[in-house]
């Protein structure tokens, strides 16, 4: 049985725990000398105004902003909180073949990543110091080793869109959603498999997947179909479509679990609206109007809000999961989307 778990960052942790009991000031007063910005920010992508821009999550202020490159879509932080890669997307018209990199102290653009004929890269993930990402337009995933300055490992994908990606901690299993073949690929490490070291594994779902998520515990995977209104769940230990829930939505675009693994929260770039599904019902318990369209999903590691990006009316939801009501909003720059947590030792 695949198990995987969820990273929990304890100094973020922490901070969440102090936020919720109300001693906010001492975490407001926490700010980093160089950026003047607070230890724990929200990393934001404002793609049609090619920034990036940091946050606070509890004044929902914005801080500060940097250029991030072409149509930057998803983002992915290092470790101690002081970078972030940024995937410049350009698809279709324009594909690019850059990740741009942000000093998040400085607040300042450092040199850019060059990937050549790795096109359109989109999703991203750092683990170990490495960063993964999908390269949509050369059907295949990369690695870029931040120390080395080097993509040192390609994997073809062959199938067309391979948009988001997820990687297991351990980095043995590899997910990516592949929108115009409706397919999720899984990827298992296996010196067996073939001169890749990989073993592929294509589960067909419905049309058009492209948010998803994997259970905190591992055992299931389940991913919103854009052009079809469902939702797909993969049982990952038979690597099989067990249920398909309806949603009716026009044009589902992210879909993440709370950290307990309890609610899915899928978002609407076609309505703006926001579906919350109770994960041992399989049933939708709730459905918020947040705007014209909704994209990225960005949960607090206490599971206790998410903020999701309502990209064509330029700003972030804030809503409670526990009475799972919009609580807040946070105005942003055009075409807000791709969201991370930032935070520093």
């Amino acid at each position: 049985m695949l198990s995987i778990h969820v990273a929990k960052h304890r100094g973020l942790w922490a901070w969440l725990a102090i936020v919720h009991a109300g001693a906010l000031l001492s975490g407001l007063q926490a700010m980093s000398a160089s950026a003047q910005t607070p230890r724990i920010t929200l990393v934001i992508l404002e793609k049609d105004d090619r920034m990036l821009a940091v946050a606070d999550p509890v004044n929902r202020k914005i801080i500060a902003r940097a250029p991030a490159g072409i149509d930057p879509h998803e983002a992915a932080i290092s470790p101690d909180g002081k970078t972030a890669y940024v995937t410049n997307y350009g698809a279709f018209g324009n594909p690019q073949h850059t990740l741009s990199v942000v000093d998040l102290t400085t607040m300042q653009p450092k040199p850019t990543v060059e990937l050549g004929a790795l096109l359109a890269p989109h999703g991203i993930q750092m683990l170990d110091g490495k960063l993964y990402f999908t390269a949509e337009g050369s059907k295949a995933l990369g690695r870029y080793d931040a120390a080395s300055g080097k993509v040192d490992w390609i994997l073809g994908v062959g199938e067309n869109r391979t948009h988001m990606l997820v990687v297991s901690p351990d980095g043995a299993h590899i997910f990516a959603s592949d929108v115009n073949s409706d397919m999720i690929s899984i990827f298992d490490r296996d010196k067996n498999a073939d001169a890749s070291g990989w073993k592929q594994t294509q589960v067909a779902v419905g049309k058009g997947p492209e948010g998803f998520d994997v259970s905190p515990d591992g055992k299931e995977l389940w991913a919103a179909n854009s052009h079809a209104g469902t939702v797909s769940i993969i049982d990952l230990a038979t690597r099989t479509v067990i249920q398909s829930i309806t949603l009716n939505m026009k044009m589902e675009n992210r879909l993440k679990f709370t950290p307990d693994g309890g609610l899915v929260l899928v978002s609407d770039l076609g309505t703006g609206e926001l579906a919350i599904i109770d994960t041992q019902t399989r049933k939708e318990v709730k459905r918020l109007k947040l705007g014209t369209g909704a994209a990225g999903i960005l949960i607090s590691p206490d599971g206790a809000r998410a903020f999701v990006a309502v990209s064509r009316d330029n700003f972030i939801a804030v809503v409670d999961l526990k009475t799972l009501a919009v609580v807040g909003r946070l105005e942003t720059g055009r075409g807000v989307d791709g969201m991370a947590w930032a935070m520093r030792n």
